[in-house]
């Protein structure tokens, strides 16, 4: 049976970290392209960090990149995708699912059932 799992979500106050993981049950993770899909209560969804099957490769949305606040690594021991978020902001709560497929930002193959964080000021 092919799943995704994320868990690691939670409450953190503001300035905290949180480590969310993906676990992959009935396929490779290695075999596809990562994207951990943020989305908060009455906002779209936003595709916050990828990384690619190809080369392994990073891509970080604007809103996240350039700070390095999150970083996304795989653990092809494990099966996972892992996203560290350091520096929490309360802009980064949400429920964040992570979602794979060929290519970073979709279409996308499979989806998880989300893990919510939420951030404390």
């Amino acid at each position: 049976q092919v799943q995704l799992v994320e868990s690691g979500g939670g409450l953190v106050q503001s300035g905290g970290s949180l480590r969310l993981s993906c676990a992959a049950s009935g396929f490779g993770l290695d075999y596809y392209s990562v994207s951990w899909v943020r989305q908060a209560p009455g906002k779209e969804r936003e595709e916050v960090v990828c990384i690619s099957r190809s080369d392994g490769s990073t891509v970080y949305a604007d809103s996240v990149k350039g700070r390095g606040r999150f970083t996304i690594s795989r653990n092809n021991a494990k099966n996972t995708v892992d996203l560290q978020m350091n520096n929490l902001e309360f802009e980064d709560a949400g429920t964040y699912y992570c979602a794979v497929g060929g290519s970073c930002w979709g279409p996308y193959d499979h989806w998880g059932q989300g893990t919510q964080v939420t951030v404390s000021s």
